[in-house]
């Protein structure tokens, strides 16, 4: 599954490579409320064809209507604003106030999209440098954490999988979840050495090792842009690489399992001298309370925390399943 950035940028490569004009669209700046985040991307082909988004729709209305009146004419990057008066926020549909900067850049064959797009299959992060006096463009490696920017009159962009999923199992739960990630922009590996669950495991895009999952956590060099989740319900294979992930800087660790499951891991990671503070980063039952039965909803749950980890929110404004209320008498069983 594609994200929604990677898909603009296939698109517009299958456009570039049929000979027909097309333009990029990049969210560049925001100010106050933007349906849209930096690095947002739209591609408009010359009949007026779109794929991706940089707003809620009408500043896309209003891209698409400029086309197919006058064309793609552009033969160098401009800058555009909208959204500058109250008039125009409510207009486009931004919010009261609202205004959102957009590059448009005329694509050819030398804006490098096939060699962007084939070194991010690698899964390799790149900055694609635009000069915006004259469109030339350079590709280069990124460093984990590089944001986009406009400095020295080029608009240097970041692409590829900025974090990094590493998921210990590979059953259906792990499918749904890897599913996802994916199409939020993590490079997701799972990793499962019983051979009766990865001889069967076909998704493309997602790396199956089967290596010692406690090995794989060691080599991956944990770092704040990636995150652990053991899914197995097996301890021979969830405990190790938990206990390596909660000494890592990955800025989530979670577990499946109940609450009583979890209690009894606690127990045992312990024994690990794993400290109160590496064990406190331990979401388990792992998830936010949504009401969650079935695999898919089991997947949303936990990508939903993760996200809410990853964004910063706090955790008196998350319902983690450990907390949700369960009537007396009965176990929290949603995560065994």
């Amino acid at each position: 599954m594609d994200s929604i950035d990677l898909e603009v940028l296939k698109t517009a490569a299958g456009w570039i490579a049929d000979g027909r004009r097309c333009q990029l669209v990049t969210v560049v700046k925001t100010w106050g409320s933007s349906p849209r985040p930096i690095g947002a991307t739209l591609a408009i082909c010359e009949d007026g064809q779109v794929v991706g988004s940089v707003s809620g729709g009408c500043i896309e209305d209003d891209l698409i209507e400029q086309v197919r009146q006058h064309g793609i004419t552009r033969t160098v990057p401009e800058i555009l604003s909208y959204g500058i008066s109250a008039d125009e926020a409510h207009r486009f549909g931004l919010p009261c106030g609202g205004t959102i900067e957009l590059a448009i850049e005329p694509l050819s064959p030398a804006s490098g999209i096939d060699e962007l797009l084939a070194r991010l299959e690698r899964h390799e992060l790149v900055a694609r440098r635009l000069d915006l006096a004259g469109g030339a463009v350079t590709l280069a490696h990124a460093d984990a954490g590089a944001t986009q920017q406009v400095a020295d009159g080029a608009l240097c962009t970041v692409h590829g999988p900025r974090w990094r999923l590493f998921i210990i199992g590979a059953g259906q739960l792990s499918r749904f979840v890897a599913q996802v990630a994916s199409a939020m922009d993590y490079h997701v590996t799972v990793c499962d050495p019983r051979e009766e669950y990865s001889a069967g495991w076909q998704l493309p895009g997602v790396e199956l090792v089967h290596t010692m999952p406690d090995d794989l956590v060691i080599d991956a060099k944990l770092d704040r842009r990636s995150a652990v989740l053991a899914l197995t319900h097996d301890p021979k294979l969830d405990d190790l690489a938990l206990m390596e992930a909660l000494k890592s800087d990955a800025f989530y660790v979670g577990a499946i399992g109940s609450r009583l499951n979890n209690a009894k891991r606690r127990e045992r990671l312990k024994l690990f001298d794993l400290n109160d503070a590496e064990l406190a980063r331990l979401h388990g039952p792992v998830g936010l309370y949504i009401g969650s039965k079935t695999p898919a909803e089991i997947a949303i749950s936990i990508l939903a925390e993760m996200t809410a980890v990853k964004n910063g929110v706090p955790a008196s404004l998350q319902v983690n399943h450990a907390a949700a209320q369960t009537p007396a008498g009965t176990e929290a069983c949603a995560r065994d």
